[in-house]
């Protein structure tokens, strides 16, 4: 514990003291700087009681639920226009929207603008509090395999060693028939 005047680390007795209509803990040098409350024979520590852990323990227990949101959904590409129309259609400022997600309006702004894309948690806030879709399921990208066109490169080995292996089996084929 240090002195609130001096700032010296006080070892031993602390004191009280109304300095100038303020209560500070002083050491004794400065305890005569103003008049004694009262003195503490040793610096405060707390003291642990049996109710302190359990009750430390159920109030970091009663977190807000969060809400739970699927990893195979995605925003939507133009989730910044949606935002800003559905904002405008229900006749909210920038600072009104903020206060009803608890979000600030600068966070808001740059959505809009699309300098910035939201996670899902604000998403989903967004989403309720306009009314409108902005995650939908993750849809992968298919390719049909007649678009396909092969990658020219070099031959390796391999593909000599393959090529070698169909010549003779047409050879054989031949003299078969």
């Amino acid at each position: 514990m240090r002195c609130e005047v001096c700032g010296r680390e006080i070892y031993g007795k602390s004191y009280r003291v109304m300095i100038e209509g303020a209560k500070l803990t002083v050491c004794g040098k400065c305890a005569k700087l103003g008049t004694i409350i009262w003195e503490e024979t040793k610096p405060k520590t707390p003291m642990p009681s049996a109710k302190a852990p359990t009750r430390r323990l159920t109030l970091k227990t009663k977190k807000p639920p969060q809400a739970i949101v699927e990893s195979t959904l995605e925003l939507v590409e133009d989730f910044d226009v949606k935002i800003r129309h559905a904002r405008r259609k229900l006749g909210l400022s920038h600072k009104e929207l903020g206060k009803k997600i608890s979000e600030k309006v600068s966070v808001l702004k740059k959505i809009e603008t699309g300098k910035m894309t939201p996670d899902n948690r604000l998403a989903t806030k967004l989403e309720h509090t306009l009314k409108i879709k902005l995650l939908v399921q993750a849809s992968e990208e298919k390719v049909p395999k007649a678009n396909i066109k092969p990658v020219s490169r070099e031959l390796t080995l391999g593909d000599l060693i393959q090529l070698d292996k169909k010549k003779v089996e047409e050879k054989t084929k031949r003299k078969q028939s």
